[in-house]
């Protein structure tokens, strides 16, 4: 059956989830949502849809069998529970919501509507990043012992100073861990589990905003594995995400996303490079125009609906990393260690 697309939010991201979509055959996009007149009037003459800056009229509208969030992260689950209300399937950008509470709100009202609920994690559809975690969940690193992962990354001034929400707590949750660090935050809860405990540092190192542009944290695992963790957008020019993972069979490093060494003790066999690196230039740039993994998100999200499947990334999932997150802010607020509710 055709899948008609909603689109809520007028930024940049929305555009990605445009082109995401329309490279989908059988996806249609319908209408788009934006408290921004002249950005959303623009988006609807561009993609040939109706353009709404009414919530509740854009909901009405029909045809519509699910909705893309890409607005500020503070309002992702109040509006995620109006479209569930509404009967329509919801697909959110990360993270889920700024707040563990709100999130389990989102999750009770998707399920009481009986509608799916996704979260765009992209990253977990690289190659690069499942063959990582194929290499761990084989058994080729043996026991875990030790990850380290680096977001370095750098945003110029202007990148908050021009945004009414980014930088602002009560919108954005955060500042370079809520935003940029928690794909990692993800992808490291994705491949070793949950963690149990957090100690962590953070301020505002070069940008004068309300949240932190540098945090570093100690994470404790439930299976053992200790983990440090550095989130920025205050390193100029911005480095490559790396993710190191040892164990007692080897060491093993993502960069770029793509698996770029694996010192094992029993080599495998599959080459190191399965793809071209992703082209978003990430590390210096929020713009996106590689929109492969995007597009990999929402297909798995059709055939959630389609066949009635989970999700790669379903509301359940997507509210661990918002917990580690808020565990990590007030282990640096406190300058305490924090226990994670998973390990009392």
């Amino acid at each position: 059956m055709a899948m008609h697309v909603g689109l809520i939010g007028a930024g940049n991201i929305t555009e990605t989830h445009a082109r995401a979509a329309l490279a989908i055959p059988g996806v249609e996009l319908t209408a788009i949502f934006g408290d921004n007149d002249d950005k959303v009037q623009r988006l609807g003459k561009e993609y040939g849809v109706a353009s709404y800056t009414d919530f509740n009229r854009f909901l009405d509208h029909r045809p519509m069998t699910f909705v893309v969030i890409g607005s500020p992260s503070g309002v992702h689950a109040a509006q995620g529970i109006e479209a569930a209300r509404h009967g329509l399937h919801v697909l959110t950008e990360k993270p889920i919501d700024i707040s563990a509470r709100k999130t389990d709100e989102l999750i009770l009202e998707t399920d009481k509507a009986g509608v799916k609920l996704g979260v765009i994690y992209q990253d977990r559809f690289k190659p690069g990043i499942q063959f990582l975690k194929q290499l761990y969940t084989s058994g080729k690193l043996g026991k875990p012992i030790l990850a380290e992962a680096r977001v370095k990354w750098y945003r110029p001034p202007e990148y908050y100073s021009q945004s009414r929400w980014r930088g602002v707590t009560a919108a954005d949750g955060g500042g370079a861990l809520m935003n940029q660090g928690i794909h990692t935050v993800d992808l490291l809860l994705w491949l070793l589990g949950d963690v149990t405990a957090v100690q962590a540092q953070m301020k505002s190192a070069l940008h004068k905003i309300e949240s932190e542009d540098t945090l570093t944290a100690l994470l404790e695992f439930a299976n053992g594995t200790m983990g440090t963790f550095i989130a920025t957008t205050s390193v100029y020019p911005g480095y490559p995400r790396r993710v190191e993972l040892s164990g007692t069979e080897g060491t093993v490093i993502l960069e770029n996303d793509r698996v770029i060494q694996a010192d094992l003790k029993t080599p495998s066999s599959q080459p190191l490079t399965l793809e071209e690196a992703d082209k978003n230039p990430s590390a210096s740039s929020p713009l996106i125009s590689d929109i492969r993994g995007h597009k990999a998100v929402m297909e798995d999200f059709i055939r959630a609906i389609e066949t009635g499947a989970i999700p790669a990334c379903d509301g359940r999932e997507g509210r661990r990393s918002v917990a580690l997150v808020e565990a990590v802010y007030a282990a640096a607020r406190t300058g305490k260690r924090v226990i994670l509710e998973t390990a009392r």
